[in-house]
């Protein structure tokens, strides 16, 4: 595993600086900006092996993505190479149909320390609810950026990642006066997590768990979603969305076009850069 190779993947050619918030934030961007957030694999009949060196192989040979345990896991491999005080974190995400947060640990994060400050740094949450800056460990502090505005609250010692919602324009549709999702209020509730440091070995169950049951929305729909310079694609099924932020003001642009299968495969190639080595069945 070579810190060059994972700079070609990422389309990084700036000269090595020191472990700072700049050089943090512009590897970073480049990340979320060429890996896709997929799991790909599981619709193809392949095994998501959760050690390192497959991670490295799948997404910088390859050149595939990964789902949060493999695309945190391998920044924070990164992160450290370059000299980073790096720790990965635990979560549990929001399920907005349950109303709560799941009862065990189904996301993984990492904490970054630069000159005696925190940062959260999530390369592994896809769609819309994905950060393009690292986030200072504030409580209560609007962080607004090209997304949206996102917070962090502190409840003793629990820590909430949300984002306000923005409204949607869809062409086609007659009445586009509505936020992304149909839930009251204007907060998205994303994960909470604690600042305990983990090991990616406590997460290898959840791995093999989410692999084989029926009930997660990873088995049920294939994604793959990628950050642009100016929104984001995402491919759920056959169904593309492309977004554009901040197309007028306080409102996204979004195009949904339903794809054919001999689609799914030219877009992946075309849009996400990957070509699979198994049938996808989305």
């Amino acid at each position: 595993m070579n810190i060059q190779e994972y700079f070609g993947r990422i389309s990084y050619n700036k000269p090595r600086k020191d472990a700072d918030l700049q050089t943090l934030t512009a590897i970073f961007q480049h990340h979320i900006q060429t890996i896709p957030f997929e799991n790909l694999s599981m619709h193809c009949g392949e095994p998501i092996e959760l050690d390192l060196q497959s991670t490295y192989n799948k997404i910088v040979r390859k050149k595939r993505g990964g789902w949060c345990l493999e695309t945190n896991h391998l920044l924070f491999w990164a992160l450290q190479e370059l000299g980073y005080d790096v720790c990965i974190l635990g979560a549990n995400s929001y399920e907005p149909a349950e109303k709560g947060y799941t009862a065990e640990m189904n996301h993984i994060l990492l904490k970054v320390v630069i000159k005696g400050e925190s940062y959260i740094v999530d390369a592994g949450f896809g769609g819309a609810y994905q950060m393009w800056q690292p986030l200072m460990l504030i409580s209560g502090k609007d962080q607004p950026q090209v997304p949206g505005i996102f917070h962090l609250m502190d409840d003793d010692g629990t820590w909430y990642f949300e984002k306000v919602k923005r409204k949607h324009y869809i062409p086609e549709h007659s009445n586009n006066d509505f936020p992304d999702t149909p839930e009251l209020g204007n907060i998205r509730k994303i994960y909470r997590f604690t600042l305990e440091p983990r090991h990616i070995e406590d997460f290898q169950e959840l791995n093999a768990y989410l692999q084989v049951s029926p009930d997660n929305i990873l088995r049920k729909k294939s994604l793959c979603s990628l950050q642009t310079t100016s929104g984001l694609l995402a491919l759920v099924g056959w169904s593309l969305t492309e977004m554009k932020y901040n197309y007028t003001e306080d409102m996204d642009l979004v195009n949904i076009t339903t794809l054919t299968d001999e689609e799914v495969e030219k877009t992946l190639k075309d849009k996400f850069n990957i070509v699979l080595e198994n049938k996808l069945v989305p």
